[in-house]
């Protein structure tokens, strides 16, 4: 029998647990990024191709582990999938997640490498921005790789794509308003806004523009400030956010604020925001949502205003196109829906079950990008 060190099975042990993560979400592949010289650390994840290459953001952020990342570029990448067949677009999907501070860790060294990353996989994942992540980091990515998405115009690309996003996610708010209370107005409704940086304050332009009740909360104090100052609305503690007296109920930071213990919490009749994975547990939490009677409004069907635009982008540009689709985000929300009440199943199941049936069948007549 061949000895095996403690080293060589504890890497054997990461390997497989890796490898059973990857088989639990269905991904085709995980690249790992590592450069001491720029001190850049990311996951790369290519979630499914069926429809065409995978494209989704990038995201940089403090993780507590390396395991937190992975989960959380796993779940992600994903998520870009059923968001992309959903929205009808002929893309895959993939998310990269860089770990680090983006405030203070940034370098244009450190973006060109994970440019260089993004070109191996050859055109199979296209990146754009996501939190933490500026179409300025978007231009040192693009000096090493073509494929690449949010740039700014004068590059040739869309710009930010964070007000189609909120823009999107406005048209999935007024839509869960529809089917909620009989009418799409929200004036004099509820909002509680948590999260405000790029899509989240676009998203409270929009809200106080139709004279809507908002509240906000943020972990970055000039954010909730600047808003504070310039729209009027109250501002509350991150932790308070889920206590606050509500109809509407929108997460825009990080994913799984829809949980066990703020379930507990929240008072709103809709849940509708533009972060990604916004259920803790898809299926358990989407199953207590529908039970407590609170309409929960698919965050990747919803949000996906910032992907249809970069998908514009990469075809080529048009804006007016790029809203239209967008727009189109109220009436597959309503449909949803209706599938959801028809079938008795929870929202989140129907926004599942219409985006798989979509890849399987355009499966059947194309191989994989």
């Amino acid at each position: 029998m061949i000895g095996v060190n403690s080293n060589e099975a504890a890497t054997s042990n990461a390997t497989a647990a890796v490898i059973e993560q990857m088989s639990t979400y269905d991904h085709e592949q995980v690249l790992f990024c590592q450069d001491q010289a720029t001190g850049l650390k990311a996951i790369i994840a290519v979630h499914n191709t069926t429809l065409g290459p995978s494209l989704g953001g990038t995201r940089m952020w403090n993780y507590a582990s390396e395991a937190d990342a992975l989960k959380d570029v796993l779940r992600l990448s994903r998520g870009m999938t059923y968001k992309s067949a959903l929205a009808g677009l002929n893309l895959g999907g993939g998310k990269a997640v860089i770990i680090g501070d983006s405030r203070t860790q940034k370098s244009e060294a450190l973006f060109r490498r994970f440019g260089k990353f993004v070109n191996s996989l050859g055109g199979k994942y296209i990146t754009a921005e996501d939190v933490g992540i500026t179409t300025k980091d978007m231009e040192y990515v693009a000096l090493e790789t073509k494929h690449v998405a949010g740039l700014p115009e004068y590059m040739g690309g869309s710009g930010d794509p964070s007000p189609v996003t909120a823009y999107g996610v406005y048209m999935g708010m007024k839509a869960a308003a529809k089917q909620r209370w009989g009418s799409d107005s929200l004036e004099g409704k509820k909002v509680a806004v948590q999260g405000v940086g790029h899509v989240g304050a676009y998203l409270v332009e929009h809200l106080v523009s139709e004279k809507a009740i908002v509240t906000i909360t943020d972990i970055h104090q000039p954010s909730i400030q600047k808003l504070v100052e310039k729209f009027g609305v109250t501002a509350v503690a991150p932790d308070d956010i889920y206590d606050v007296d509500m109809d509407i109920y929108a997460p825009c930071a990080l994913g799984a604020t829809v949980n066990d213990e703020t379930l507990e919490r929240l008072n709103c009749t809709i849940i509708c925001g533009a972060a990604n994975n916004q259920l803790a547990n898809e299926s358990k939490h989407g199953q207590i949502v529908r039970e407590r009677g609170i309409l929960y409004a698919p965050d990747y069907l919803v949000n996906a205003g910032g992907i249809i635009n970069c998908y514009w982008e990469v075809t080529g540009y048009n804006r007016d196109a790029a809203l239209s689709q967008t727009e189109e985000i109220y009436n597959t929300t309503l449909e949803i829906f209706k599938r959801s009440a028809d079938l008795g199943i929870p929202s989140y199941q129907a926004a599942n079950e219409l985006a798989e049936a979509r890849i399987k069948a355009i499966g059947k007549v194309k191989l994989t990008y």
